[in-house]
């Protein structure tokens, strides 16, 4: 099954990224993605696209080195009844294994999952700006997105957001 949107996209250091102004605060948020889309709206959900075991794409293999048998997760976060965010996660088979919650999550965030732990470490951000030509789930145009790994007590797993128009209204 293909993945709702593909992230194959030149990504960089948000050091050295010049983004808008306006989704600087989302772009470089720190800590749980989640929490804040909370603490910015009225109503939140998480919609489950799908879970699906698939191989780690080529152009991610630098991401997760090692780790080509993975699941690719994805969901969408909707605020105030607006789409926001559209994040897909690569769950390496690895980790879940060892983190067996990661395989019964449904719709709860996976954010709210990983910033319980003390021991949760980040790679530095990268962005990108994705092109969606024709989608029935994100809205076509280029949205600005982040990807980052994350790594709970030495077991990997990749996360990448892309931020939707409805961002912008929280």
């Amino acid at each position: 099954m293909t993945a709702v949107l593909s992230l194959e996209a030149t990504w960089r250091s948000a050091e050295t990224e010049n983004m808008p102004v306006a989704l600087q605060p989302w772009l470089l948020e720190p800590a749980s993605l989640t929490a804040r889309l909370k603490a910015h709206s009225a109503s939140f959900r998480l919609q489950l696209l799908g879970e699906t075991a698939a191989p780690l794409p080529t152009f991610l293999h630098g991401s997760l080195p090692h780790h080509q048998h993975c699941i690719r997760r994805e969901v969408l976060m909707w605020c105030n009844d607006f789409p926001a965010v559209y994040a897909q996660s690569w769950l390496p088979a690895s980790s879940i294994s060892q983190l067996q919650q990661l395989a019964a999550l449904g719709e709860q965030p996976l954010g709210e999952f990983l910033f319980q732990f003390d021991d949760v470490t980040r790679s530095p951000i990268e962005l990108a700006q994705i092109t969606v030509a024709a989608s029935s789930v994100v809205p076509s145009g280029t949205h600005w997105a982040r990807r980052s790994v994350f790594t709970v007590a030495t077991h990997p797993l990749l996360v990448a957001e892309v931020f939707l128009p409805g961002v912008f209204a929280l």
